[in-house]
């Protein structure tokens, strides 16, 4: 490409100061009717021409093209129907045409599909793949921007300010104008509540096919049997759920389909409340004053979640004295308000060395055992008297204590140690000090042991002889533990060592209260990271595979690998949020990853309200591919770049420079030939 430049000799104020001087001089020339002005005229023109320096400019030109980014959404959404397959079809269309048009280049973004290497996205996020894809784009390079997706984006700008890129924003739409969907919203959810005590949430149900009436909900807690109820349509509703237990409650909802509707899959919805227990109230009778005694008393007293009610029975009915009854006790042992009136109540029930004298009648024993059969927990701390003829075996609590006592009590230095059973068992796997792997654990020792022969329930600890010194076991719908020795305290003295006598009466007391981490048979699931740790505890070794089921519903299965402590784990890469399930056929567990209720799910119809504002501020136009393909075209910036059927792609004509040649027009020499000869024929004009 050629040009005409200017490269003055001297400054342009001074050639045009030069300039009028010579028009003044001209102009008076012609005025007076001077002879041979027009040669005076062309010499100083020509010299003042002369002194601008024209030249040719040839400059070597190499065009660049433009760049095209076609963002195509491969999100969850887009999966559904036939969108996949019109999303192929318009990339198909538009690789196609590229080629056809001039000077343009194509880039193919591919964005919103989960991740596992950059972890879970809440929603779909197209624009920030987008501008990583287009970083190395100069801004008067871009022809414009088409996205092929459904609509449904939670990343697009508000405002035109807002988006960095050059160009028109183009959308063509995958879906269908009519979709239609029933879909079930959490407006309000409570983060905490008071376990065994009711909460409430508000739902709605949203229907765009039938705006009126009931539909059945079906609410499921942490994997249990379905509750259902009714609920309007279009309108919040409030529902009141039981917490359960401590920690997290998952409450997963789910309302009846319609047919052919969009999706499914947000019929459901989940919702996380974490229970709190006000307090766990446990009452300790004990037999008789023993250093054992305030073992129990410090280690329940110190736990801020535990409500204590203690008594020790220190004058039984036999004993006859004249000592008055008010100064023996502070308090009468309130044996009908504890046994009977406010027995459901506690959580928990020892009985510390507690022998039958008649203080606590069998009516009342009675009691404590059908607490147990309906749900309570009872531990026995025997001491001698349970081997004797006033043995608590003896009584209706017999029916639900695991260990037997054959009246002998062993004495002599024993060092309590783990049975296989208890180096798997969440009450006593991995004890400090337990010396698992080695003959004998580090722990100090015991000189007595009441001998018993296990009916039923689980041996965790063995003694003399390798009788069971702990059994656990569950009756019915409670729970029961027997310790066949009233030695603990020796570890609280730091007697040989001493052992981890709080941390086993903390989590022994804490198991059949049934708190949820000291499941001995259980199926965990929960977020590490970027990966999903799922961890399986069960005291009998167990090699069955976990099926994991993701938000989407795409399932997979894993084994887990065997640990210590009866645990087997895995890590699984997420890279989904909402809600993971894990079983291995006979327990669950759910996993929140992210937002409970994803973004992705909220809302699946095929929209083209989120892109309006962005499209019409950068003059982009935006097509439903149910009305047929759109030709693509070039178009100048500063024209129309959309149309009913077409869409435009702004040609640049943007271009970098190779190399310049510049070449005088007027050459120095020749400037001076015509200088000479006009005032040679000036002079000559003059002299006539």
């Amino acid at each position: 490409m050629i040009t005409i430049d200017f490269s003055p000799l001297f400054p342009w104020t001074l050639l045009i100061a030069l300039g009028v001087l010579i028009a003044i001089l001209l102009g008076y020339g012609i005025i007076r009717r001077a002879k041979g002005i027009a040669w005076r005229s062309a010499a100083l023109v020509g010299l003042l021409l002369a002194l601008t320096n024209p030249v040719a400019v040839e400059k070597d030109r190499d065009a660049r093209p433009d760049i095209l980014a076609v963002v195509v959404d491969d999100s969850t959404s887009q999966k559904l129907g036939n969108r996949a397959s019109v999303s192929a079809k318009a990339l198909t269309h538009i690789e196609q045409a590229v080629p056809t048009l001039r000077n343009i280049e194509l880039r193919v973004i591919r964005a919103g599909a989960s991740d596992v290497a950059r972890g879970p996205v809440d929603g779909t996020r197209l624009f920030k793949a987008l501008e990583r894809a287009t970083a190395d784009v100069p801004q008067k390079r871009m022809a414009g921007t088409i996205f092929i997706t459904d609509g449904q984006v939670h990343d697009v700008p508000a405002a035109k300010t807002e988006y960095s890129l050059a160009g028109p924003v183009h959308v063509l739409l995958t879906g269908k104008r009519k979709e239609f969907d029933r879909r079930i919203i959490i407006q309000r959810v409570p983060k905490y509540g008071i376990v065994d005590k009711e909460v409430e949430l508000t739902i709605r149900i949203e229907d765009t096919q039938t705006p009126e009436g009931t539909v059945p909900v079906s609410i499921v807690q942490d994997g249990g049997p379905p509750k259902r109820i009714s609920v309007p349509i279009g309108r919040d509703h409030t529902v009141k759920v039981l917490l359960g237990h401590a920690g997290a409650n998952i409450f997963q909802m789910e309302v009846q389909g319609v047919p052919n509707e969009l999706t499914p899959i947000n019929n459901r919805a989940v919702v996380s409340i974490n229970g709190v227990r006000e307090r766990l109230r446990v009452l300790l009778v004990s037999g008789e004053p023993h250093p054992g005694e305030r073992v129990w008393r410090n280690l329940l007293k110190a736990d801020p979640s535990v409500d204590l009610v203690h008594f020790t029975i220190l004058r039984p009915p036999e004993k006859q004295d004249m000592t008055p009854v008010r100064e023996l006790s502070l308090i009468a042992f309130p044996i009908r308000e504890l046994f009977e009136v406010k027995l459901n109540d506690f959580d928990l029930i020892i009985f510390d060395r507690y022998r039958r004298r008649g203080v606590l009648p069998s009516i009342y024993i009675d009691n404590v055992a059908r607490y147990v059969e309906n749900g309570g927990a009872v531990l026995e701390a025997a001491g001698p008297e349970f081997a004797g003829n006033e043995t608590l075996y003896q009584s209706p609590l017999g029916r639900i204590l695991p260990g037997e006592p054959t009246g002998i009590v062993m004495t002599g230095g024993l060092r309590a140690k783990l049975t296989e059973t208890g180096k798997r068992h969440s009450v006593t796997a991995d004890l400090p000090g337990a010396g698992v792997g080695e003959e004998l654990p580090r722990w100090g020792k015991w000189f007595r042991q009441v001998e018993v022969i296990k009916r039923s329930g689980r041996s965790l600890m063995s003694g003399n002889s390798g009788k069971p010194i702990l059994i656990v076991n569950r009756v019915q719908k409670g729970r029961v533990a027997q310790l066949m020795s009233d030695q603990i305290w020796l570890w609280a003295r730091g007697l040989g060592g001493g052992g981890p006598h709080a941390e086993l009466l903390r989590r022994l007391a804490h198991w059949l209260m049934k708190e949820p981490e000291l499941e001995e048979n259980a199926l965990r699931a929960q977020l590490k990271g970027d990966k999903l740790a799922i961890t399986r505890r069960s005291v009998d070794p167990d090699k069955t595979p976990v099926e994991v089921t993701t938000p989407s519903g795409k399932t997979t299965s894993v084994a887990l690998t065997p640990g210590i402590g009866g645990r087997a784990t895995i890590l699984v890469p997420v890279a989904e949020t909402g809600i993971y399930k894990v079983t291995d056929g006979n327990r669950t567990a759910l996993a929140a990853v992210g937002n409970l209720n994803p973004l992705e799910f909220a809302d699946m119809r095929t929209t083209d309200q989120r892109f309006r504002l962005l499209s019409k501020a950068t003059g982009g136009g935006i097509v439903w591919m149910e009305d047929g393909v759109p030709n693509l075209r070039r178009v100048k910036p500063e024209r129309a770049s959309a149309g009913r059927d077409w869409l435009g792609l702004l040609d640049n004509q943007n271009f970098t420079i190779k190399s310049v040649r510049e070449v005088p027009l007027l050459p120095g020499f020749i400037v001076l030939l015509l200088a000479l000869g006009t005032l040679l024929m000036a002079w000559r004009a003059e002299g006539r």
